[in-house]
């Protein structure tokens, strides 16, 4: 008896046992739910260590959250009207009174500077004194603003007319639920605005597309779920047409997709683009568990009609195989945990316990149930006989057969038609490009770059090596240089910094005249700074660009929605102006934040896409290796399997999807899921190998028989149930959706086809008694008689 066997029997004997543990920890993992977080923040793809991962946290530690504006836009000529106008600054007023708001920036805020003769200072008095009763006072107060304030272009206003408001929020709540109560708040007193005074309000800002983006991610949890069991158990009962075996396997993978969210509860991690996709996966990986087992039991009741013995075989046959098969692609998923990236860390955590929690619930449930249940009725079984899957099973078989030539210059063709569009492939790092197209957030995030320049921040921190080293004028000049060189780009805003307050100090100096919005020079610098000195100064906006003891400061500036190909002649550019201008010796410059972290957490991933990948490719080659004890069947193994990972890359590449975090994940997945079939494939291969006496010929077509059904219906039910992900809001999702569903069709027919004929091919060389005796490792046992 072997070990399979006495698993079968310890299952089937405790069957009362096994259920109520099942339901036990089922009633466990429930409660563990409770502890679900969702992200309100973009994850960090690189690790702690890294350069960039340092460099920010430096920023950070200097000026806390960077990403704490929601913008408010308006490009409308009505607003200039007493009443849109008085109305609009009402509307950023009652912002203002938020105990979670820090301060705003609106034009119902602007202080304009004045120089006190008399007592030698600068003093604040604000733009408007009064409201607006008539359209000329209106309009006195934008040409006073449009052309007399030049420190306020970009910040509140375009030479286009188009207004802008900036909200700072509180710095402690940005990565809080508080964030998410105050957006919540937000867009209905804008609505009731845009409804009463019939003005088109845009909003933005990090904060605010962090909110909704993670509000489209939990609002498509259910919806990917739902979509991936009611399509995989259609596809099921397509090809079962029994409701009894769709019943059995719903009732596996919704208990799975239990266990899926309870593991995340019970781990701590949090729900973000990438952990949201493993209940759905669970579902999509579960029912073809469901369909070898459900297959097997049905073929062994149509053979002898005995329950008992049919339920045993289904454990002892297919049981060692589908563990193996599921751990393979466990394994495929857990090469991910080797990345420096939490983010990917905890994906492969997940999806590797739950693919093998999976497997466990179908080996238990599903022979248990069938044990309680009649034996199935004729009309179940005759998907088992089905005239056009034998058709479909003969082609191939033919084609093996006789077109191995065929089959071998078709590879070859594809295969170099694959690498051509490899090589277009382009890489993009872009934090909005996977954001959903049709939302209105998206669109606003479109307007804000074409009238202000984006709303990624791009932060650059001067550390000046002293205290109070920021205020030399040196070092301001300095700073003016590198403000110069970002205006100079097209894909970034208009910079913030110092330096821009400084120079209205100068024009503040010079009675307002807008011509003197420029630095001081050496001659004018003591007697303009000591008037500043004597100032009681509204120190919001100083503090956000200079720290407290004037050791750092910031220069800020917002991306556009471009890729990383721009982004580093963008950085280099930058980094030769810094060299030049910033002696190492006297400064430390470091270009950060988040969007420019999100760039490089991209090219890091793809780095290590190699390694993940080549992580398990290695595993699958030991086991083969352990299987077989022959070098050329891990060759002939691997071929079938890498084959549709090219021509996927090929179809990226062609098709202008680019290499990005979610579609990075493609070639794991699919490498993991489709080596499954080959799993299948040479088990039942090497069964029939030691049951026609080492005959290799006749041990290829009675797997390729047997299992061709199993893995037709299998890859089926997959490319369904991952093309659910394609009717995903999110760009990323819905390339993860599409690519894996053809590289999964694609590993099905280079498995069936090409496997087969290479096993053929190379017959002499891979396979004889000696090496077959030698395994100890038994996936399937022989067979056995009726």
């Amino acid at each position: 008896m072997n070990f399979w066997t006495k698993v079968a029997g310890l299952i089937l004997r405790n069957r009362y046992f096994i259920l109520l543990l099942i339901a036990g920890f089922t009633a466990f993992l429930i409660t563990q739910t409770s502890n679900i977080k969702f992200s309100y923040t973009e994850a960090n793809l690189l690790p702690e260590d890294h350069e960039a991962t340092v460099d920010y946290d430096k920023f950070l530690n200097v000026f806390g959250e960077e990403g704490t504006i929601i913008i408010l836009g308006v490009k409308d000529e009505s607003i200039f009207t007493p009443e849109k106008f008085n109305a609009w600054n009402e509307l950023v007023s009652s912002f203002k009174k938020d105990e979670n708001v820090a301060f705003t920036i609106s034009i119902d805020d602007i202080k304009k500077l004045k120089a006190n003769r008399a007592d030698q200072k600068f003093e604040l008095e604000p733009l408007i004194d009064k409201k607006p009763t008539t359209t000329a006072e209106v309009l006195a107060i934008k040409k006073e603003l449009f052309e007399n304030l030049p420190f306020y272009e970009n910040l509140l206003y375009n030479k286009d007319g188009t207004l802008q408001t900036a909200i700072y929020l509180k710095k402690d709540i940005i990565n809080t639920t508080a964030r998410l109560d105050f957006v919540n708040s937000l867009d209905p007193k804008i609505e009731a605005f845009e409804a009463k005074y019939n003005v088109d309000v845009k909003v933005s800002g990090m904060p605010y597309i962090r909110t909704l983006n993670s509000q489209s991610i939990q609002g498509e949890i259910l919806f990917f779920v739902l979509g991936a069991l009611l399509i995989t158990a259609f596809i099921f009962f397509l090809f079962f047409k029994s409701f009894r075996a769709t019943f059995i396997t719903l009732a596996v993978v919704s208990i799975g997709v239990i266990w899926a969210f309870g593991f995340i509860g019970l781990l701590g991690y949090q729900i973000t683009v990438l952990t949201a996709l493993i209940p759905p996966l669970i579902i999509v990986i579960g029912v073809p568990n469901a369909v070898f087992l459900i297959n097997k039991y049905q073929q062994e009741v149509k053979k002898h009609g005995n329950q008992a013995k049919s339920l045993q075989r289904v454990i002892s046959k297919v049981g060692n195989a589908t563990l193996m098969t599921n751990i393979t692609t466990a394994s495929g998923f857990a090469t991910f945990i080797f990345v420096k990236s939490k983010l990917l860390q905890e994906f492969g955590v997940l999806a590797s316990i739950n693919i093998v929690s999976i497997f466990v619930l179908a080996l238990l449930i599903i022979p248990i149930l069938y044990s309680f249940m009649p034996l199935p009725k004729e009309k179940h079984l005759n998907h088992l006989e089905r005239q056009w899957m034998d058709n479909v099973v003969n082609w191939m078989e033919r084609t093996v057969r006789n077109r191995r030539i065929t089959i071998y210059s078709t590879a070859v063709v594809i295969i170099i038609i694959s690498i051509i569009g490899m090589y277009q492939i382009r890489v993009s790092g872009s934090m909005i490009e996977d954001m959903p197209k049709s939302a209105q957030f998206y669109k606003d995030i479109k307007f804000f770059e074409r009238e202000f320049g984006g709303i990624m921040p791009l932060e650059i921190l001067i550390d000046s090596k002293k205290e109070k080293g920021i205020m030399n004028l040196p070092t301001l000049n300095r700073i003016d240089k590198l403000d110069e060189t970002i205006q100079d780009f097209p894909e970034l805003s208009k910079p913030i910094s110092i330096v821009n307050l400084v120079k209205y100090t100068k024009q503040a100096y010079y009675n307002d005249n807008p011509k003197y919005y420029q630095l001081p020079t050496r001659q004018e610098q003591s007697y303009i700074f000591s008037y500043a000195k004597n100032s009681s100064n509204d120190t919001n906006l100083m503090n956000s660009m200079v720290d407290s003891t004037g050791r750092y400061a910031r220069i800020t500036t917002f991306m556009k929605d471009i890729g990383t190909d721009k982004m580093e002649v963008i950085q280099e550019r930058l980094q030769a102006v810094i060299k030049k201008e910033f002696p190492k010796e006297k400064y430390e410059v470091l270009i950060t934040g988040k969007a420019l972290l999100f760039l490089k957490g991209t090219n890091y991933l793809i780095h290590n896409l190699v390694l993940s990948l080549s992580l398990a490719i290695l595993l699958i080659a030991i086991f083969m290796a352990w299987m077989f004890r022959s070098y050329q069947m891990i060759l002939i193994s691997l071929i079938p399997n890498i084959l549709p990972l090219l021509i996927t890359a090929g179809l990226m590449g062609y098709f202008g999807i680019p290499i990005k975090p979610s579609t990075i994940l493609v070639f794991s997945i699919a490498f993991g899921i489709s080596v499954d079939d080959t799993i299948h494939f040479l088990a039942k291969y090497r069964q029939e190998l030691l049951a026609n006496n080492w005959k290799i010929k006749p041990s290829v077509y009675s797997a390729l028989r047997e299992t061709g059904v199993s893995m037709f219906y299998t890859s089926i039910v997959l490319f369904f149930g991952f093309l659910v992900f394609t009717i995903s809001s999110f760009g990323g999702t819905i390339a993860l959706g599409g690519l894996v569903s053809v590289t999964l069709l694609l590993a099905m027919v280079s498995n069936l086809l090409l496997l087969p004929s290479l096993l053929l091919t190379f017959e002499k060389r891979i396979a004889n008694k000696k090496t077959v005796k030698e395994t100890n490792f038994k996936i399937l046992p022989p067979k056995e008689d009726k």
